[in-house]
Parts: C-alpha cells; structure tokens; sequence
C-alpha cells in the first residue's frame, strides 16, 4: 500500500512538473542564422516560426534559389537550438524525477 502512494505522489509530482516544463517553454525562443548571418529565423519553443530577417542583398530574383536554401537552413539551426534548449529545460524542471528515457513531453 505504501508502494502505491509513494507511487501516486510521484505522479502527482510529474503532473505539476509537466505543466511547469509546458509555461516555461512558451518563454523559449531561439534564432537561428544562414549564410553568415544575410537569413535569421526565430521560433519560439513549441517551434513556430516569430520572425525572419532578411538581408536586402539577397532580394535580386537571381538570388531567389540562394535565399530559399538560407531560409531553411536558419530555420534548420533555429530548430536545433530550440530542442538543445528544451532538452536542457526539461532536465532542469524535472530535477530528480523519474522520467522514462526519450519522453517528449512538447
């Protein structure tokens, strides 16, 4: 019986976390860049695109090809550092509670 509300605590505890971990990454937002830095694309944590910047260098039609490729390679990099990110919040907000490996909880 002990077992079982020990259990039950812990599931409580995880609940709560997760609904911390869920807040905390509607904060996140990470950039990421192409073409040393002509492209740049924000997402936010659950990796909907916030904003891209564009240099005005790469607005000629003879450089449309070039800008589309550095537009999904900073959204590439963009979505990179938001997992790193998130991967690192999660840990953080879980600390010492026992998650099962590969959960994804975003």
């Amino acid at each position: 019986m002990k077992n079982l509300m020990d259990m039950m605590k812990q599931a409580k505890q995880l609940q709560e976390k997760m609904a911390e971990m869920q807040e905390a990454v509607a904060q996140i937002t990470q950039t990421g860049t192409a073409g040393a830095g002509l492209v740049s694309v924000t997402l936010n944590g659950k990796g909907a695109m916030m904003e891209m910047k564009i240099d005005p260098s790469l607005l000629k039609e003879s450089e449309r090809e070039i800008l589309e490729d550095l537009i999904v390679a900073a959204h590439g990099d963009a979505k990179a550092k938001i997992e790193e990110a998130l991967q690192a919040k999660m840990q953080e907000l879980a600390g010492g509670l026992p998650l099962p490996p590969g959960l994804n909880l975003f």
